[in-house]
């Protein structure tokens, strides 16, 4: 149940990111508010945590890795976004702000994910 509940809100806080990168945009129609501010760290995050309690630790490696991942490829997503936006390649809708929040923080927890990951990637401990 703690590992559903824990890939339920990681991939609930990757959505909100997910928002968070197309609005700028003018993909959807979807306007993020404040909640989706602090549901993509907050969801993920916690998420994240619930995953690798409720993981043996020989999976957490391998779950780290891949949360890693997917926020790595939202923040490039941004950081392709917001070159195409100063470049004149395509137009803001809005504010680009939403996206600065998400290539910062997918880069910072992306790259936190990849680091727990190498460091995990031993065996488990005895049981004593």
């Amino acid at each position: 149940m703690l590992a559903f509940a824990g890939a339920l809100l990681l991939v609930l806080g990757l959505i909100s990111g997910f928002f968070l990168l197309l609005a700028p945009l003018g993909v959807g129609s979807a306007a993020p508010g404040a909640t989706a501010w602090i549901l993509f760290p907050g969801f993920t995050v916690v998420g994240f945590v619930l995953l690798a309690v409720a993981a043996r630790v020989s999976h957490v490696s391998l779950l780290s890795r891949v949360g890693g991942t997917c926020l790595v490829l939202l923040a490039l997503a941004a950081g392709v976004a917001l070159f195409a936006i100063g470049n004149g390649l395509a137009q803001a809708r809005g504010d680009t702000l939403s996206l600065w929040y998400v290539l910062g923080l997918g880069l910072a927890l992306g790259g936190s994910g990849f680091a727990i990951g190498r460091a995990s990637a031993g065996s488990e401990p005895a049981q004593t």
